[in-house]
Parts: structure tokens; C-alpha cells; sequence
């Protein structure tokens, strides 16, 4: 179980409040939970998406890339041709 170790307080207006208090009884949640799923999926969630996209940029990029124990040679060398 997850141990929440940080508070903050955010004011809503009624009407909004209310409104999640609906939909946090109809899913059995809470409405801080509500709220920190929102900010995982509007904040964290676009950042893993875009670190997604750019991965995906790289890999059609094509360069050159050898079998993993040549490479693996390659990246010890440079690492102790730079000691």
C-alpha cells in the first residue's frame, strides 16, 4: 500500500466539488484520489507519452548498430579509452 507523505489544500467551487464527489462515489473512490489520478495522467502520464514518441523518433532514425557483443566491446573501450 502506497504511504502518502505530502498534503496541499485546493479550494473548488461548489458546484465542481460536488461534481466529483459524484463521480468519486460512482467509481468507490475518493475524491483525492480522483485528483491525484487526474494529475498522473494530465502531467506525468504526457511526459512518459512524448519520452515515447521521441524513443520512436530515434529508432526510424536507422543508424548504425552492430551485433550486442560488438557493441558491448565498443562501449568498454571508449569508457576506458576516456579513464
Amino acid at each position: 500500500m502506497q504511504t502518502f507523505t505530502k498534503k496541499t489544500t485546493i479550494l473548488f467551487p461548489s458546484q465542481l466539488y460536488r461534481q466529483l464527489q459524484d463521480i468519486a462515489e460512482a467509481t468507490k473512490t475518493s475524491v483525492a484520489q480522483l485528483i491525484r489520478q487526474a494529475v498522473i495522467k494530465q502531467y506525468l502520464l504526457s511526459d512518459k507519452k512524448k519520452r515515447l514518441e521521441a524513443v520512436e523518433h530515434l529508432t526510424k532514425i536507422g543508424g548504425p548498430v552492430s551485433d550486442w557483443e560488438t557493441m558491448e566491446q565498443e562501449i568498454i573501450k571508449g569508457h576506458l579509452n576516456s579513464i
